[in-house]
């Protein structure tokens, strides 16, 4: 045979490989769904396109030739690493990273995640919690859960959620203080945190005055709920925030006055960056999870 200048079709590269891995025609036709004569006109093409022989024929039974051995060992790893980029790349258009604050990863979306899961099994969603406000580029974030006014810069914005804020506390904390009424935490500890809304607001929409001293400051929302969970004070909860551990028991609001916050929940992303069609199916998830949410929080 001489060599030819045509380049082989990669159908016939993988056919062959095939061939030379199952060691036969019969056998690479099955993987392939494709007749044994099938098989052998491919090989037979490559062959006269190379202008090389790759298999030595014996009646039935077929011999790589050295050639062949060495041309089927490199097409096997080139298609390994093929199916492998592929693989990838669909993986990769799966993948969704999104960013939001502890308190919110730890109180609101951790108990919702199977939830997640079992309605879209095939995203892969990655959550990073952060108190700082990501940079999306950077950090390849492709959208965020932000708790704020109405975010500024160039942001595409979806309203989540608003909510309400109320005093909290275990209902073994509730029983040992004996609270009935607003007046009764002036005895008790008033753990306080970051929020814009605070203690001296509340006790004076409660139509108290003064407010009591302030107690210790707890930076991170879901750490001032621990504690009061704990039995360690009276915390100002956000009632997305404690919906779920007041459903459990674990805590308990024994007063109705409450506050409105000034901060919603949004759902964003870089203006000028569209979602993935998974991106797409979170952002509509997490918008009926949180529309759910939203109408038991208050």
């Amino acid at each position: 045979m001489t060599f030819t200048h045509a380049m082989p079709a990669l159908r016939s590269l993988q056919v062959f490989e095939t061939a030379a891995r199952c060691g036969g025609f019969t056998a690479a036709g099955e993987e392939l769904g494709i007749t044994q004569s099938g098989v052998s006109r491919h090989v037979s093409n490559l062959e006269a396109t190379l202008g090389i022989t790759l298999f030595v024929r014996n009646g039935a039974r077929l011999r790589l030739t050295p050639v062949g051995k060495h041309l089927a060992e490199q097409l096997a790893d080139a298609f390994s690493r093929t199916w492998a980029a592929v693989a990838n790349a669909k993986r990769s258009d799966q993948v969704v990273t999104l960013s939001m604050l502890p308190s919110v990863a730890s109180k609101w979306f951790a108990p919702r995640l199977g939830r997640f899961m079992a309605a879209h099994p095939d995203i892969d969603l990655r959550l990073t919690a952060s108190r700082h406000l990501v940079d999306f580029a950077s950090e390849g974030v492709d959208a965020a859960i932000r708790y704020s006014p109405l975010p500024s810069g160039n942001l595409a914005a979806v309203k989540l959620a608003t909510e309400t804020v109320r005093p909290v506390c275990s209902p073994d904390y509730a029983r040992h203080h004996d609270l009935n009424a607003p007046e009764d935490l002036y005895h008790t500890t008033l753990l306080c945190g970051d929020i814009p809304e605070n203690w001296p607001a509340w006790f004076d929409a409660a139509g108290c005055s003064p407010p009591p001293p302030s107690g210790p400051r707890l930076g991170d929302d879901g750490a001032i709920l621990q504690a009061a969970i704990e039995h360690q004070g009276v915390a100002l909860g956000r009632s997305l925030l404690v919906a779920d551990d007041i459903a459990a028991g674990r805590l308990i609001a024994p007063f109705a006055t409450t506050l409105a916050a000034s901060h919603a929940y949004w759902f964003v992303r870089p203006e000028n960056s569209a979602l993935s069609p998974a991106g797409d199916a979170v952002q509509d998830w997490l918008v009926d999870q949180f529309k759910g949410a939203g109408n038991s929080a208050h």
